[in-house]
């Protein structure tokens, strides 16, 4: 069997000669599907759940099949994003589904890049988010926001923390944006640290927080404790409204991280693994398949690596808003966990891909024409692109 496509996506890292021999089997594969002789895995930095993860389930893999597995860590996004679907020396990517809105949308870094269409092969993991106050504070519900003088922290250290609670958190109490700038103060906060500290020093009354970081097991165990605030999953409006500035967090009843914050509504931001849309259809079944009949003998190898049940695939694929592979669909439809109504919204998002692909195709095209620099911060260019993707929908998780 060959592999031409997948082949593009091998990083040269063994001789010429280990790549030129014949692919190896795996022997109890009934299909006699023919393993790659080096699969390479692209990540976020060393320090990231995602490579320590990773590489947790990579020497079963290698182990199992007899593929040579390495992973590499690559902390530039833009460049792990070329690897993945211009160079081809990596064969699959694990990357955050909202690093992947901004990937095909060209935004910041990604605008010079080639626009490549992609496709979700499995869960890798998520992280939750939620809303914490102190333990004694007056703030019961999130509706209690609206009464006025409260302070938010605000983490001026990252767009994203911004975005959630200057114009997230407002949008889901319904907030106009003239009435947010009355009803909320917020406090900048320089780190991440001390953007969750803050309600514990009483610098601020709620903050933006992972109950999956080190920070929160701390002030879960001071004086007082924390306690956090719902954002009830089944309030579509304010989700909806929400989901305007972060689209690609999903609603969820948080299950990880500290005690405080388990069972209580809040949201996660999922990591996924993915890969060009042309990547074959046989090697993404067989793999895929790999995970699900061989999740038991990784779950452990990571804490995060028990997020990567088809159970939670399975949960994500009910929010996702992103298009999957044809290879896990072929298998997620033979073991049962895959539905009529889900090639419905899938086929909606591959076309939606589509579009925003030839749109940037074409204001590339336009711009290089035009002899204009192609570069987010050059305006010429934005007005450019703006007017290609103009009226295109964006991806947003689905309610």
């Amino acid at each position: 069997m060959k592999h031409s496509a997948l082949f593009k996506t091998l990083v040269p890292a063994l001789s010429a000669a280990a790549l030129l021999t014949s692919p190896i089997a795996s022997a109890d594969d009934t299909d006699n599907f023919e393993w790659p002789r080096l699969l390479v895995v692209g990540t976020p930095g060393t320090g990231s759940a995602s490579f320590a993860s990773t590489n947790g389930w990579a020497p079963i893999l290698q182990k199992e099949v007899g593929a040579v597995v390495r992973v590499v860590p690559e902390d530039n996004e833009s460049m792990r994003y070329r690897r993945l679907t211009d160079r081809r020396d990596i064969a699959l990517s694990s990357v955050a589904g909202s690093e992947m809105l901004y990937q095909i949308e060209g935004i910041g870094g990604y605008a010079p890049t080639k626009p490549v269409a992609q496709r979700i092969i499995w869960h890798h993991n998520d992280t939750p988010w939620g809303l914490v106050v102190s333990g004694d504070s007056k703030l019961q519900t999130v509706e209690d926001l609206k009464d006025g003088g409260y302070q938010v922290a605000k983490g001026m250290f990252s767009p994203a923390m911004i975005s959630a609670v200057t114009d997230g958190l407002g949008a889901y109490l319904g907030l106009s944006e003239e009435q947010r700038e009355q009803t909320l103060r917020f406090v900048p906060a320089g780190s991440y640290a001390e953007n969750c500290r803050s309600v514990v020093e009483g610098k601020a009354d709620v903050a933006w927080c992972s109950p999956i970081s080190s920070v929160m097991s701390e002030l879960e165990g001071a004086p007082g404790s924390i306690r956090w605030l719902p954002l009830d999953s089944d309030n579509t409006e304010g989700w909806n409204a929400f989901l305007e500035h972060r689209p690609m967090l999903i609603p969820t009843e948080i299950s990880l991280g500290v005690t405080t914050a388990r069972g209580i509504d809040g949201a996660t931001s999922n990591f996924l693994y993915a890969v060009p849309a042309d990547t074959e259809e046989d090697f993404v079944y067989n793999l895929v398949k790999w995970f699900h009949q061989s999740y038991d003998a990784y779950k452990g190898s990571h804490p995060m690596a028990a997020r990567m049940s088809l159970e939670q695939f399975r949960a994500y694929l009910d929010r996702s808003p992103l298009p999957i592979h044809e290879g896990t669909v072929k298998y997620l439809r033979e073991v049962g966990a895959w539905t009529e109504e889900d090639d419905a919204w899938n086929e909606a998002a591959a076309k939606k891909m589509e579009q925003w692909m030839q749109a940037r195709q074409a204001a590339q095209a336009e711009a290089s024409k035009a002899r204009v620099k192609i570069d987010f911060e050059n305006p010429d260019f934005v007005e450019i692109l703006n007017k290609h993707t103009q009226g295109l929908e964006r991806f947003r998780s689905r309610l």
